[in-house]
C-alpha cells in the first residue's frame, strides 16, 4: 500500500468521525498540502464515497448524512489467511509497531466478522501453539518501512540518517534496491551513488529518512521518473545474506569441505557463511565464516557428516577435538552402567 493510499484511507477515517472539516485543518492532520486533500477528495468521490463539499468562508468537507462503510465480508478461508498472517507476523518479529497495534488489529477485525466465524476463530487463536519461539527484535518505524519501500519501487534516491553497529552516525545517500525481511529484522539494500558500492543497511538504525525527489511522498504525483536502474538480476535476499556473512566478528573463520556449493550452503544457517567453489578441486569447497563465538560451530561441522579441514583459527580446531571426545565417550559408555561423571 502506498503513502498516498494510506493517506485517503486516514481522510476517509478523520471524515467518518463526524462533523464538517475545513481543508487547513485536514492538510494539517495528514501532512500535506491543501491541494492535495482536494485531489484525496476526490478519490473518495470516484470509489462511491458521498464526500459533501461546504463551500464559504467556514466551508469544508463531510461525510453525507447516514453515510456508513460497508460491513467487512470475507470467507473462511480469507478470515483464516488474515489473522494467521497478523500473528506470524507477530511471532517473526517482523511487525514495524508495538505488539498492541497486532492484537488491536486482530480484534477489530475479528469484532467485523459474522458471529459463528468470529467463535470459530477465537477457538483457534485460543488452543494453536507453535514449536518456533517467537522473535524478539526491534521493528522499524512503520513510516520508514512504507517510505523505503515506495522509494525502492520508484527508484527515488533516499537520504538516511543512520547508526551503524558500533554506535557511529553518519548522514548518507542510497539508490535504494529492495527491502529484505531475515531473521526478525528488515534490511534495505542499495547503492552508495558516489561509488556505486552495494551496501546493506538495518532499518530499525535509521534515524531519518527523506526521500530525495520532486515526485516523493507528499507531492502531487503517486510516481514519477526512476532517478536510477537496479541492476539487471540484483537478488536483493542474497545481497543481504552475502552482507551478513561478511560482517567483521571476532573470530574470521576459513573451512574446506567435500561436497558441492549449493548443497553446503544449504546445511548451513543462512547469512553467516561465505561458500566459493575451489578451483583447483572441484569436490570441495571453501566456507568463510565470520562470528563472534566459535563454541556452536563444532556441532554444526559434525551434522554436515562429511570430510572438513579447519584452515583457521587453531581455537576452532581444538574445540572440534573436544567434542569429537565428548561423542566418543558418550558412544562407549556402557547401558547397564549409566552415564559416567563428569570429571571435577
Amino acid at each position: 500500500m502506498t503513502t498516498s493510499t494510506t493517506r485517503v484511507l486516514a481522510l476517509l477515517e478523520i471524515l467518518q468521525s463526524g462533523g464538517l472539516r475545513t481543508v487547513p485543518d485536514l492538510a494539517a492532520r495528514l501532512g500535506v498540502d491543501e491541494r492535495t486533500v482536494r485531489r484525496y477528495v476526490g478519490r473518495l468521490t470516484e470509489l462511491g464515497v458521498p464526500v459533501d463539499s461546504v463551500r464559504g468562508r467556514y466551508g469544508g468537507y463531510r461525510l453525507a448524512p447516514g453515510y456508513r462503510m460497508p460491513p467487512l465480508m470475507l470467507t473462511d478461508e480469507e478470515a483464516l489467511a488474515v489473522v494467521l498472517g497478523l500473528l506470524a507476523g507477530r511471532r517473526a518479529g517482523l511487525v514495524t509497531a508495538s505488539a498492541a497495534a497486532g492484537e488491536s488489529a486482530t480484534a477489530k477485525l475479528l469484532r467485523v466478522l459474522p458471529a459463528a466465524l468470529r467463535r470459530r476463530l477465537d477457538a483457534l487463536l485460543g488452543t494453536a501453539d507453535f514449536t518456533a519461539r517467537p522473535r524478539a527484535a526491534t521493528a522499524p518505524e512503520t513510516g520508514v518501512l512504507l517510505e523505503l519501500a515506495e522509494a525502492a519501487l520508484h527508484s527515488w534516491p533516499v537520504a538516511l540518517g543512520y547508526t551503524d553497529r558500533k554506535g557511529r552516525t553518519s548522514d548518507r545517500t542510497v539508490l535504494p534496491y529492495g527491502l529484505v525481511a531475515h531473521a526478525g529484522r528488515w534490511y534495505l539494500t542499495g547503492a552508495d551513488p558516489r561509488d556505486g558500492e552495494v551496501r546493506t543497511f538495518r532499518l530499525d538504525r535509521v534515524t531519518a529518512l527523506r526521500v530525495r525527489s520532486d515526485s516523493g511522498p507528499g507531492s502531487d504525483s503517486d510516481s514519477g521518473p526512476g532517478a536510477f536502474e537496479v541492476p539487471a538480476g540484483f537478488d536483493p535476499a542474497a545481497t543481504v545474506l552475502d552482507s551478513l556473512a561478511r560482517t567483521p566478528w571476532a573470530h574470521d573463520v576459513s573451512l574446506r569441505i567435500r561436497g558441492g556449493a549449493q548443497d553446503v550452503r544449504g546445511r548451513l544457517p543462512a547469512g553467516i557463511a561465505i561458500v566459493t567453489a575451489l578451483d583447483e578441486d572441484a569436490d570441495w569447497v571453501r566456507v568463510r565464516i565470520r562470528a563472534e563465538r566459535l563454541e556452536w560451530l563444532p556441532p554444526v561441522l559434525a551434522a554436515l557428516d562429511r570430510p572438513f579441514v579447519v584452515e583457521r583459527p587453531a581455537a576452532l580446531r581444538e574445540l572440534v577435538r573436544e567434542l569429537a571426545r565428548r561423542l566418543d565417550g558418550y558412544a562407549t559408555v556402557d547401558p547397564t552402567e549409566g552415564p559416567a561423571e563428569d570429571s571435577p
